[in-house]
């Protein structure tokens, strides 16, 4: 089946400063997609792309099959797009920005704002400008459904609100996901958004450093830690390392990819106990990634003085959605500026 959002090395640069960086992304039909990094990991200019509100420097972006910057008249009537800070004519009330707006959009629009508004628990009578941080993020939310969409996109939609309003916000995410709709969602809230996520992309300075199904990631990412009497294991021969320490006689590393045949050979070394082998959550597999993408090139020292974790280059190899792997040099190799 064809990915209902799709880029293909998509790139942008402000001022000579690579915002986004050859970005390989596939959205299947009916996901929450959580789009996670940090301030700064060009998930706000991405979406801006997506949204026909930036062209693009170099590559390609689609949904639902048509191109994000040439068809981005026609995509608005089947995209609901919540920006990170929305701004409304506030003198108007929440009815009145409902009215206004529908006479952009097809018959039918205006119904529908004024069902989910009272799902909302909004007063139709209240001016915007009155309205609370949670308020004014329901207003745009219903303004993007009313449009009936078929593809949902929300930039960072939970900033500013307060913890029972969020997971509230969040909830009704896995409602429209069952009715057929597909929904990216960038945060930097990484730990909140796993609770309705059903996918996820890690970002960080305009790079990909992974992205899968967060079933798939929780059998890709692993931690593994064990006790040894003599000498450690090397954890290259295991999978792609992405953070390694020793103390004393407790070895533990996160793995990428890890190698089933040669856990299972570790597992009957006579000198090896207690071995462990468990998944991470997003919020520890942001780390772990964001650590091998800026790991320095010499070992760092663990707590007790030990060497841990070395590496050649710097470098580390990154999968998209579909499997394929790519290299990401070091920061030092090539010059990448976060948004």
């Amino acid at each position: 089946m064809e990915p209902i959002i799709a880029t293909e090395g998509l790139s942008k640069s402000f001022g000579g400063k690579i915002v986004v960086n050859r970005l390989n992304l596939e959205v299947p039909c009916g996901a929450i997609y959580a789009l996670l990094g940090g301030n700064g990991a060009g998930k706000s200019t991405t979406i801006r792309m997506l949204t026909g509100l930036l062209e693009p420097d170099a590559g390609t972006a689609t949904i639902l099959g048509e191109d994000c910057w040439t068809r981005a008249v026609a995509l608005r009537h089947r995209i609901g797009y919540v920006p990170e800070k929305p701004r409304f004519y506030d003198w108007m009330t929440v009815r009145e920005i409902g009215w206004f707006t529908a006479g952009f959009h097809k018959q039918g629009f205006l119904y529908r704002y004024v069902e989910l508004i009272d799902r909302f628990r909004l007063d139709a009578s209240t001016r915007l400008r009155a309205l609370s941080k949670g308020g004014y993020a329901k207003v745009g939310l219903a303004l993007a459904l009313a449009s009936d969409p078929e593809v949902l996109i929300l930039d960072e939609p939970t900033s500013g609100l307060d913890l029972f309003i969020r997971r509230e916000f969040l909830a009704s995410m896995a409602e429209l996901a069952g009715a057929g709709r597909t929904i990216l969602i960038s945060s930097h809230g990484i730990a909140e958004v796993e609770r309705v996520a059903s996918h996820a992309a890690f970002m960080a300075e305009g790079r990909l450093l992974l992205a899968d199904s967060i079933e798939s990631l929780r059998k890709r990412l692993v931690r593994v830690r064990l006790r040894f009497d003599y000498a450690p294991p090397p954890p290259a021969a295991l999978g792609t390392v992405l953070e390694h320490e020793v103390s004393g006689r407790l070895w533990q590393a996160v793995l990428q990819d890890p190698d089933p045949t040669a856990l299972e050979e570790l597992r009957c070394r006579e000198d090896i106990f207690n071995l462990e082998e468990t998944p991470l959550n997003l919020e520890e597999m942001y780390t772990a990634l964001l650590a091998r993408f800026h790991r320095p090139s010499q070992p760092r020292e663990s707590s007790n003085g030990q060497r841990a974790g070395s590496v050649s280059d710097g470098s580390t190899s990154v999968a998209n959605a579909s499997g394929s792997s790519f290299r990401v040099p070091h920061p030092s190799e090539e010059e990448v500026e976060p948004s």
